[in-house]
């Protein structure tokens, strides 16, 4: 028999994901385990399903297997670059420097407002998340620790921020991706996104300032003299000048607006911080260094790691005055956490979880299990509402089971591509429903490619940041809403497509 005409059944295929979500969640949660292993076995499990269940040969689900990772390289490539331009700008003093200038700057009730505002505005105009992440948003984790706003929270206000760009950026991979599977256009997307996105962020806005006003009425954390500490062992130890922190963000920032691909960007951005490095007379050692292995911070460290009775000696042979001894050693502390990043090495936890996540959506893909199990509920659906719920849950299932944001695009894109096709629904509200549960959701798993990086580059886990991610749920809580109330929802098949209130909808044979 032609194995590719082979298809599970449907309660294979829900018994499939059944054992797939049992083996992770047992590693996850009964075992405390790392996922490699636990989605390596669902991988295994899955493959042995489709090979001796199924009948699909094992070079069949390879072969898909490499056609996914190769379809990522350019994430994977990414994490990478990302890595060096991290540990670079440590060293260079860039990062420390965004720290050091955003104590001056900023106070517990605006940072939180100025923090998502900030990430939204540098993500819009660079279409990267990951560069928020890996630059600004780790420079805001310091200012943070500052101001005494818990980092869990500040992550989840940067990536809500970040991931406003990475859906709304012409400049996006996503926000091109998903109109190119769904059969509309880049502006249309666009246009029909603002519905959603629009009201979500409002609401985002409204929750940040509340909290911010929280922390601004007197947080018990915020401590001035810690702030004092940070920036004195901050000048110790780096070379702070505003026109060496402006350079290397201005060298990125420049590239992504003349649209200049974003690794050879982001690695001219860690070759300005390296000249930098060695102007400020570090060595080619210390450079390269910092670049495989990320920055290890120096007085900082000392400052930790001396007893608090040392404490006011080790501060006077480094020639710091005016610092309270248990405000330098609190400090000490924070910086250490901090500034001990970065590097390609720091990278290579989160680029073995992707690759083994891909693994397994690679399998998943070529044995057709989530397509099985979708077929028969689209045939029962009636309303515009159902067929957008459909699609959020085929894209939570890409991200959850696959393991990447772009599957959990192009295979629910690719499979409801036909159905919107059979009907009067604009192809834009395929590509907006993509964006508003795929993209968003991606960063709060944390095995996939936007978890995993976010959490290492960031430095809080996914599921500690997750609970703060407020537009990456409030989106598709309020599309979903808005779709079942009729708002919002375009009809026709052109650039004449017209909004209307009408949520009936029927699937032609």
């Amino acid at each position: 028999m032609d194995t590719q005409s082979r298809k599970p059944s449907f309660t294979l295929s829900l018994l499939t994901f059944i054992g797939i979500a049992a083996i992770i969640g047992f590693g996850l949660i009964g075992l405390k385990l790392d996922a490699h292993v636990p989605i390596a076995c669902a991988a295994c499990f899955a493959a042995l399903v489709g090979k001796y269940v199924v009948g699909i040969g094992w070079g069949e689900m390879e072969e898909t297997v490499f056609a996914t990772i190769t379809s990522s390289m350019s994430a994977l490539l990414i994490l990478f670059t990302i890595g060096m331009l991290i540990g670079s700008w440590m060293l260079s003093g860039v990062v420390p420097g965004m720290i050091y200038y955003g104590l001056n700057l900023l106070t517990p009730g605006s940072f939180l407002l100025a923090t998502l505002l900030l990430c939204s505005i540098v993500s819009v105009a660079t279409g990267s998340s990951w560069g928020v992440g890996g630059t600004v948003g780790v420079a805001l984790i310091g200012i943070a620790a500052g101001l005494g706003i818990p980092a869990p929270l500040t992550a989840g206000v940067i990536i809500s921020g970040a991931y406003f760009g990475d859906k709304m950026s012409p400049l996006s991979d996503t926000t091109n991706l998903a109109p190119a599977v769904s059969g509309s256009n880049l502006y249309d997307h666009i246009r029909a996104m603002m519905w959603t996105t629009t009201p979500s962020y409002l609401i985002v806005m409204a929750i940040v300032v509340y909290l911010g006003n929280r922390y601004g009425g007197g947080s018990a954390a915020f401590d001035p003299s810690r702030i004092e500490a940070m920036q004195s062992l901050m000048l110790q130890e780096f070379t702070i000048n505003p026109y060496y922190t402006a350079i290397p963000p201005l060298v990125v920032l420049i590239l992504a607006l003349i649209k200049y691909p974003a690794i050879p960007g982001m690695i001219a951005g860690t070759a300005a911080a390296s000249i930098l490095s060695l102007i400020q007379g570090r060595s080619l050692h210390d450079v390269l260094n910092a670049i495989h292995y990320g920055y290890t911070s120096t007085v900082a460290t000392q400052v930790s790691k001396v007893s608090l009775e040392g404490v006011p000696e080790l501060l006077g042979k480094l020639n710091i005055t005016n610092v309270v001894p248990e405000a330098a050693h609190e400090a000490g502390k924070l910086l250490t956490s901090l500034l001990n990043r970065g590097g390609i090495s720091s990278m290579m936890w989160s680029l073995s979880l992707i690759i083994i996540a891909l693994v397994l959506g690679g399998i998943m893909e070529r044995c057709a299990f989530l397509e099985t199990i979708l077929s028969p509920l689209l045939k029962k659906v009636k309303t515009v509402g159902g067929f957008v719920a459909l699609v959020m849950g085929s894209c939570f299932a890409g991200n959850f089971f696959l393991g990447d944001q772009y599957l959990g695009i192009v295979v629910p894109g690719r499979m409801f591509k036909g159905a919107v096709d059979k009907t009067d629904l604009s192809p834009r509200m395929l590509s907006r429903t993509l964006e508003d549960c795929a993209t968003m959701t991606a960063v709060l798993i944390p095995w996939t490619g936007c978890g995993a990086f976010q959490a290492s580059a960031l430095g809080v886990p996914t599921l500690t940041y997750l609970p703060y991610c407020f537009l990456n749920y409030i989106n598709p809580i309020v599309a979903l809403i808005m779709t079942y109330m009729g708002i919002g929802i375009y009809w026709g098949k052109d650039k004449a497509d017209k909004v209307e209130r009408r949520t009936a909808l029927s699937f032609e044979a």
